[in-house]
């Protein structure tokens, strides 16, 4: 596999004023194949937040380097988007203008970015919803609100940190089947942070397992079960609770002292 994404020997500290410094990750490397879906699971505090951050261009690591298709990352770029836990929706935009925004940051013509959100808005299942505000939304809906407006300026990566976690039990699972059949669709790489490892071994090619701070990859476990999943099959397949079971000891040996 030739890494699209990859960070080598990442160490990143936090130096808060009158306190002692924290290192958040340290010699934290890895590598991500071109369209694959990539979970990464850890403890509270253990720096994958910080290290979605920093590939999108938001931190600068205090030593190594992250490469995205052979180019160092310096700063923000159109070709990596973030879809983050707070919807972050702009209550006085509809969906149609929710979803348009990055697009008209860059200067792109009214018709072409309204063309887009409309096949956005439709592709996220929402059609129908283009004039509503996010106030008449569910938490579900603004969350698909703000995986169309990630994808609206075709980025190649896409950052997903816990979308889900505020969302009630089945409109999680709903939100999980979506993504999947949108990531079907547009093979974009995805990073997805998440505590949960039932839906990281649902969703992905591949699972990272970080310990306690500071964070370090204890786990790279590949995900061998079948396309298309769904979460019924999975909970009666041995195969699964074999994973499950694995990744939840190496989370456990990740919080030894």
């Amino acid at each position: 596999m030739i890494p699209f994404i990859q960070a080598r020997n990442i160490t990143l500290v936090f130096s808060p004023k009158n306190r002692e410094p924290v290192t958040a990750l340290k010699d934290f490397s890895l590598e991500v194949g071109k369209s694959e879906f990539v979970s990464i699971v850890g403890p509270s505090g253990c720096g994958k937040s910080s290290f979605l951050n920093i590939l999108l261009g938001l931190i600068k690591p205090d030593s190594g380097e992250i490469q995205l298709n052979g180019t160092r990352i310096t700063g923000p770029g159109q070709e990596r988007a973030m879809v983050f836990q707070e919807f972050g929706l702009l209550p006085w935009r509809t969906v149609t203008a929710n979803v348009e925004l990055g697009l008209e940051l860059k200067g792109v013509p009214h018709l072409q970015r309204s063309g887009r959100a409309t096949e956005l808005i439709e592709l996220v299942g929402l059609k129908g919803f283009e004039s509503h505000y996010p106030h008449e939304l569910s938490g579900g809906m603004k969350q698909r609100v703000g995986l169309a407006r990630a994808l609206a300026t075709e980025p190649q990566v896409l950052l997903m940190d816990e979308p889900f976690a505020a969302l009630d039990a089945q409109t999680r699972d709903l939100m999980q089947a979506e993504l999947l059949q949108i990531w079907e669709q547009t093979k974009k790489t995805v990073l997805f942070v998440t505590h949960s490892i039932e839906e990281a071994a649902y969703l992905s090619d591949r699972v990272i397992v970080m310990s306690s701070r500071p964070g370090r990859i204890i786990a790279d476990v590949p995900i061998t079960l079948g396309r298309p999943r769904s979460v019924r099959a999975l909970q009666k397949d041995p195969a699964y609770h074999e994973l499950y079971s694995y990744v939840w000891t190496k989370l456990e040996e990740g919080l030894a002292p």
